[in-house]
């Protein structure tokens, strides 16, 4: 069953390559990369060459949790959750206009990492965490963090369409953030022959960001005066069974069932002209993309466009869906990319998810 429509009314970003999504946007849209060495080394004693948002950039820790003996990465990532959280609210008038206060909380419906520290960061206390970093007035209740990786903020769509029309709250925030730039991780990934080096061209680069989107029905936003950036038709999701930790073949269902019921469920009202990808340079994800667009191909236009920002700012993690999301938003809303425009997002294990992003609610 088709999800219902929403819209997307506001996005902010926290990347390497820009602090808000116009600046994020622009050096996507440029190719311009900030992918650079840092001082950790890998197994040949080489420096990581990482997308790293600038120290200098980020907002210090809240008072109550520098107190807190939390590790680097879960610090890390409140911080950027932070900036993107920040670029967000930073239309006339902020949450206040839209009546989001303590009394008003707000839903948000949060993508997390797959590939875990020493010490697993808890979802729960980490959203309890992030209201404490930046002051948004979060429905705790009601708000949900999922560790699956860079589909697990698209997948999240799905459920807050379903609560938008359900009448359970007139705006949801979904979003994703993630370091992949933690001294653990990256040690685990260059064991497994993961990250692109010099003697490695099959790899990818670590990144890190922060990515959210509000959400609101088509009806809410014209009541409101909101003026979308972009309206989700709707979101579909696959499970890979040969994924690539997994021990059984290959076949690139996953994503091919995300796209065949993403676009059964929401025929475009042309030919695709735009694909957001969450390829990170590794040749797994082409092939799969290749799988799908073939058994879809009627869907597309014959010379779609097919936009890869990882090349600029490396691989997001769980950040990376959202943050494609936001950035598709942008680039229809100012008329350099084309709609309907697909984004997809595949997780390291099963998840894949497919959202369409078009003008107008049908």
């Amino acid at each position: 069953m088709a999800d219902p429509p929403v819209s997307i009314v506001a996005a902010g970003v926290c990347t390497p390559v820009g602090l808000s999504l116009p600046e994020a946007a622009a050096s996507a849209r440029g190719r311009v990369a900030r992918l650079r060495e840092i001082a950790w080394m890998d197994r040949r004693f080489e420096p990581f060459i990482v997308g790293s948002v600038p120290e200098a950039g980020l907002p210090p820790l809240a008072e109550p949790l520098a107190q807190q003996p939390l590790q680097y990465r879960e610090a890390r990532m409140l911080r950027l959750a932070q900036v993107a959280l920040e670029d967000l609210f930073s239309f006339d008038g902020g949450a206040a206009s839209l009546a989001i206060d303590a009394e008003h909380p707000l839903p948000l419906l949060l993508g997390l990492h797959e590939h875990h520290t020493t010490i697993p960061i808890d979802p729960t206390t980490f959203v309890q965490r992030l209201a404490t970093q930046t002051g948004v007035p979060l429905d705790l209740a009601r708000s949900l963090a999922v560790p699956r990786g860079r589909a697990a903020g698209l997948m999240a769509l799905r459920e807050a369409a379903n609560r938008l029309h359900g009448g359970d709250s007139p705006f949801v925030l979904v979003g994703g953030v993630d370091t992949l730039v933690d001294l653990y991780v990256l040690g685990t990934l260059d064991m497994e022959g993961r990250i692109r080096n010099e003697v490695n061209s099959d790899g990818f680069s670590p990144g890190e960001g922060a990515g959210f989107v509000l959400l609101c029905t088509p009806a809410k936003a014209a009541e409101q005066g909101l003026e979308p950036l972009a309206v989700i038709a709707c979101t579909a999701i696959g499970q890979e069974a040969g994924h690539l930790y997994s021990d059984q073949p290959y076949l690139g269902e996953g994503l091919a069932e995300a796209f065949a019921t993403l676009l059964a469920d929401a025929p475009p009202p042309a030919p695709i002209a735009c694909v957001y990808a969450s390829f990170n340079g590794e040749r797994y994800w082409a092939r799969e993309f290749g799988v799908a667009r073939v058994r879809s191909a009627a869907a597309f236009e014959s010379d779609n466009a097919v936009e890869h920002p990882a090349e600029v700012f490396g691989d997001l993690g769980a950040a990376h869906g959202v943050v494609m999301l936001a950035l598709a938003a942008h680039a229809v809303a100012n008329g350099y990319r084309p709609a309907p425009c697909l984004v997809f997002a595949s997780s390291d294990h099963a998840d894949r998810a497919a959202t369409l992003l078009v003008t107008e609610a049908a």
